[in-house]
């Protein structure tokens, strides 16, 4: 962890930024969240377990939008995040839309020293796991955080597109990278209203062998793996509209990988004590 402090604070300063853009834009709508919409995407909603009356925790919540979305559905939710900013957000809509959570500032790779609780859920999605250098020590954390027999899900953006330099549409990052961390210094966000924003990034590449080794070595069962061709929103340049929230990135006239997505249960206590 020591090492990559200063990639994580420099990626602080740069979600600190972003949230500040992505409160105000059409992107996150939060015009509509306020009105009842639902910010989760139709996989997730599709996929995920019910969540009703359960204990879900949320990696990597940015400023709250899904994590308050299952509070809607009746979850006793919990997010975290890298970001003071987004925390300070979150926490403001959850008191003034009456729907209670937690929101708590940490880095997931050390979350252990602020969250004892374990849950019945452990929840991520879409550009979570790029930030993180350690994708072993992660899986780790959440199987601190989960109940025996708890549900770890994710829906992820799939490696294969983060491989792509999208202005010139070519191959430019390896997708068997080792750890190897990425830099570039890049302008605005993936949101519309953000392109006054200039700052340093540091990302990682995980395979999604990787993830699901990870998970599995840290006794989390993997029960269910799924890839689909689009992602639902559209947060990438060069990307087309197929549908009604389905987005897709075409190389020679065929969608390549975009989302994955992970199901995983975590051993009882009878199984991890042989």
């Amino acid at each position: 962890m020591e090492n990559n402090k200063n990639y994580f604070e420099a990626n602080k300063l740069m979600w600190d930024a972003r949230t500040e853009a992505h409160i105000n834009s059409k992107f996150y709508d939060l015009e509509g969240f306020r009105n009842g919409n639902n910010a989760l995407g139709p996989i997730v909603l599709e996929e995920m377990p019910e969540v009703d009356g359960k204990t879900l925790l949320h990696l990597q919540c940015h400023f709250g939008l899904d994590t308050l979305s299952f509070a809607r559905m009746g979850a006793v939710v919990t997010g975290v995040d890298l970001s003071s900013r987004s925390i300070e957000i979150a926490n403001s809509l959850s008191k003034e839309l009456e729907l209670p959570a937690i929101f708590i500032e940490s880095n997931v790779m050390t979350m252990d020293q602020k969250i004892e609780e374990q849950f019945d859920i452990v929840f991520t999605s879409y550009g979570a796991i790029c930030w993180l250098p350690d994708i072993n020590a992660w899986a780790e954390q959440i199987a601190k955080r989960l109940k025996p027999g708890g549900i770890f899900y994710m829906a992820e953006f799939h490696p294969y597109l983060y491989m792509w330099e999208w202005k010139e549409h070519k191959i430019a990052y390896p997708y068997f990278s080792k750890g190897k961390v990425f830099h570039e210094k890049s302008e605005g966000s993936y949101t519309d209203g953000s392109e006054n924003l200039s700052y340093d990034e540091y990302f990682w590449i995980h395979g999604v062998a990787d993830v699901q080794n990870a998970l599995r070595n840290n006794g989390i069962n993997v029960i269910g793996f799924n890839e689909y061709d689009y992602n639902p929103y559209p947060c990438f340049e060069g990307i087309q509209k197929r549908a009604e929230k389905e987005y897709i990135y075409e190389i020679n006239g065929h969608a390549i990988p975009a989302v994955f997505t992970v199901m995983g249960v975590k051993h009882s206590k009878s199984e991890t004590d042989h």
